[in-house]
């Protein structure tokens, strides 16, 4: 046991003096000596105590360190791979949530066709929180009267007197001003808008927004917003 003991001290002491080599500037920290003290007693306490139970039941004693190591192990390739698995995290909520998107870079969106062929995307408008199908045939971006309500927008004080024309016809809307429209990493302020007065099923992001982007394109069931 003893022999254990030493060879535990000589550890602690190796890793001290490589800990002392290799980050000077900590070890005149006033706070560094007392910090390595503290853990070298956790360290002795701990080892003390896996050896004395190495020493009573040793069979299950390396099957439980040979569990810890496996999820240290784990920890440390998780750690050193996050920004990876973030990436990757981002990726698989993009191809499953509609609307979700995939943020590429600093200043682009990635979207994800969803069945039908269209592109949902959620955007935070005055701070709330609406879901868009991307329309480059709309010119405004058109909010349906639920979205408008959601908003604080009462229907009823607005004038509907701006004509749209649409595959259904001539459809009347009221001309608004969005005070913040946020895509992913995409915030464009001042942005036109008008609610409609129709039954629209959905809300449009329209090219009074597209049209401020630096470009868009679709490839294949992508599309990909630019700042």
């Amino acid at each position: 046991m003893w022999l254990w003991v030493l060879l535990a001290a000589l550890m602690l002491t190796a890793l001290v003096a490589y800990l002392v080599i290799e980050f000077p500037d900590r070890a005149e920290d006033e706070d560094t000596p007392l910090r390595l003290v503290y853990a070298g007693a956790w360290f002795t306490l701990i080892g003390g105590a896996a050896i004395v139970h190495m020493r009573a039941q040793p069979g299950l004693a390396i099957r439980q360190a040979a569990a810890w190591i496996a999820i240290a192990g784990v920890i440390f390739i998780g750690y050193s791979f996050r920004n990876e698995l973030a990436t990757l995290g981002n990726r698989l909520s993009a191809d499953l949530i509609p609307g979700q998107g995939r943020v590429s870079g600093d200043d682009s969106l990635i979207l994800t066709a969803q069945s039908n062929g269209h592109f949902s995307v959620k955007a935070r408008v005055d701070g709330v929180d609406l879901r868009f199908l991307v329309d480059t045939g709309a010119s405004d971006v058109t909010l349906n009267l639920n979205d408008a309500r959601r908003l604080g927008i009462d229907p009823s004080r607005l004038n509907f007197n701006k004509p749209y024309r649409t595959a259904n016809g001539t459809v009347y809307g009221a001309l608004i001003t969005l005070r913040e429209v946020a895509v992913g990493p995409i915030v464009l302020r001042n942005v036109r808008a008008s609610v409609n007065q129709g039954e629209l099923s959905n809300s449009l992001l329209g090219m009074s927004f597209l049209s401020r982007l630096s470009g868009y394109e679709v490839n294949g069931d992508r599309l990909t917003l630019r700042r």
